[in-house]
């Protein structure tokens, strides 16, 4: 079985200047998250679709036999572009059993995190599922808009711990196949598996408050040693 996993790098970032290649914690960003798929027990190779070469040429993280680095075609370059466009890109140019694509702006997840979310998709494959992806697990009283209640009622306050739980898709980590991928063009299949992974892991680098949390988050899972 050949898993291949997908970290897709551009250059420009328009909230973040810069993002996927500031230092973080003593380290490039994208860094972080390449280290850790590179220690994870499934991973054969990983494919890297980027219009950011020469940023990334200095790093020896990339001279790994393992990681692919592909130039972005010009049409699949900007803001945008769906990711889902660029993930198609990827799979016409790999043959692999399962894919796993993961961002830069997840500097936190961990080893563990990720091999347990493999394993789940492999259960869910036995299960009838045909893809993963990660969420946050969410149990308090949402509001629209407009303020009106989502998932309670104001005139019956119950225990939050009483409320039907929702899910937020966290952008972390996702696991496919092309067969699940050529049914709806994007990442998440028709019948996908959701996996809730720790709260604290589940940082995704939007702007500059989320960047922000992603460093006090590295600094205490590294003991305030950065990378």
């Amino acid at each position: 079985m050949v898993v291949t996993a997908l970290v897709p790098m551009k250059a420009h970032s328009s909230r973040v200047p810069n993002k996927n290649f500031r230092e973080i914690c003593g380290r490039p960003l994208f860094e972080w998250i390449l280290g850790t798929v590179l220690q994870t027990s499934f991973v054969d190779k990983v494919q890297i679709n980027t219009d950011a070469l020469q940023e990334l040429s200095g790093s020896e993280l990339i001279q790994n036999d393992r990681v692919l680095l592909r130039e972005r075609p010009a049409a699949l370059r900007g803001d945008e572009v769906s990711m889902n466009l660029v993930i198609n890109d990827d799979l016409e140019s790999t043959t692999s059993d399962h894919y796993m694509m993961t961002h830069t702006t997840n500097p936190a997840i961990s080893v563990d995190t990720l091999n347990a979310a493999f394993e789940s998709y492999l259960e869910g494959l036995e299960q009838g599922y045909d893809s993963l992806f990660s969420v946050n697990r969410h149990q308090t009283r949402f509001y629209s808009e407009q303020c009106s209640p989502i998932n309670h009622d104001p005139n019956n306050l119950i225990p939050t711990q009483e409320l039907d739980v929702w899910f937020e898709e966290n952008s972390c980590v996702y696991f496919f196949n092309k067969s699940s991928f050529a049914q709806t063009n994007a990442r998440i299949g028709k019948n996908p598996k959701m996996h809730v992974t720790p709260k604290l892991e589940s940082c995704d680098i939007d702007e500059w408050e989320d960047w922000h949390f992603a460093e006090v988050v590295l600094r205490s899972a590294t003991g305030g040693q950065g990378a």
